[in-house]
């Protein structure tokens, strides 16, 4: 348990949907840090021997858990939890730090260009966090963050954990990482908190559905904001967000028209087939490449009919 936390939360402490019906793993007091064991998206069903039968064979009931739920004493719907990211620490398997990233069939933005599965198994220093190696030479700077944390819903019932909510949930955003602030509404009493979903690197998008997919010990202070009457879910981040990629500059696609999920696909099959002619890369190994390191970002949005999404791949991954 880390010296400053007030309380812990084991890794059995954890669910596979939202419900706030569930009884608390934890009563907490406004202000207090806590130490959560996060499981990896897979909840441990892949390993540092995984195959692809073992990504074949997985689950998918047991995706993406995430651990509690914290009642926060005095929460109330209309209230929003300010949670500040003190820490994030891989939990090694074996001496070294581990994670998966896969391409699922039937998930993913190009899902219908890449019907066959795919693992990628990732090591990687622990403690120094640096690059992981990818293949014979690339090399992706490592970011870790938590992929879901939210509270519950108001709507009763056990809801999926995959698709993010106003309260948060799978958010997905890289810069949930250490150092930065985030508020989210509360819907029921207690808030009912939960953090899970943690990845070791991962790029804007999460292009193929997956990122660095690791477990990590997530150390957290949740405080509580009376009154707030958040919309959605807002953060605060501490610096730049983007230093352990913008050494080297980035190479660009772009997609345009006047469709926005239509520009992003064509963007990040641009980027695919330009690692595949410049690294000789397999198609889906490039797909699942971009997806733990490369950035989706609208670069333009008001000359109709048609829009501009560009994709960046940092160029330090293979200089």
């Amino acid at each position: 348990m880390c010296i400053a936390c007030h309380h812990t939360i084991h890794a059995a402490r954890h669910q596979f949907g939202w419900d706030n019906a569930l009884p608390p793993a934890l009563h907490a007091q406004p202000g207090q840090t806590i130490l959560f064991h996060c499981l990896d998206a897979s909840a441990g069903q892949i390993g540092p021997d995984a195959t692809l039968d073992t990504l074949t064979a997985m689950d998918f009931a047991r995706v993406n858990p995430v651990s509690g739920p914290v009642w926060i004493e005095g929460a109330a719907p209309g209230d929003a939890l300010k949670i500040t990211i003190e820490d994030f620490t891989p939990r090694p398997q074996g001496s070294a730090g581990f994670g998966w990233t896969a391409n699922i069939p039937g998930f993913g933005l190009l899902s219908d260009q890449f019907p066959d599965p795919a693992l990628h198994l990732w090591r990687f220093d622990p403690d120094s966090l640096a690059p992981a190696l990818f293949g014979r030479e690339a090399r992706v700077p490592l970011k870790p963050f938590a992929g879901t944390i939210g509270t519950a819903p108001a709507e009763p019932g056990s809801h999926s954990v995959v698709p993010p909510r106003r309260v948060g949930g799978n958010m997905d955003i890289r810069d949930l990482a250490a150092g930065t602030v985030l508020w989210l509404p509360v819907e029921v009493p207690g808030a009912l908190f939960s953090v899970g979903d943690t990845h070791a690197a991962q790029g804007d998008g999460e292009v193929c559905g997956t990122a660095i997919e690791s477990p990590m010990d997530a150390v957290l202070t949740i405080e509580l904001a009376k009154d707030a009457n958040l919309g959605t879910p807002r953060f605060t981040t501490p610096g730049p967000v983007t230093r352990h990629l913008d050494a080297k500059g980035y190479e660009v696609t772009t997609g345009i028209g006047p469709d926005l999920m239509a520009a992003a696909r064509d963007a990040v099959a641009e980027m695919v087939d330009l690692l595949c002619a410049s690294r000789q890369m397999a198609a889906v190994e490039a797909y699942m490449l971009v997806s733990t390191c490369g950035d989706l970002r609208i670069s333009e949005i008001v000359d109709r009919p048609n829009w501009v999404v560009s994709f960046y791949f940092p160029r330090c991954v293979f200089d």
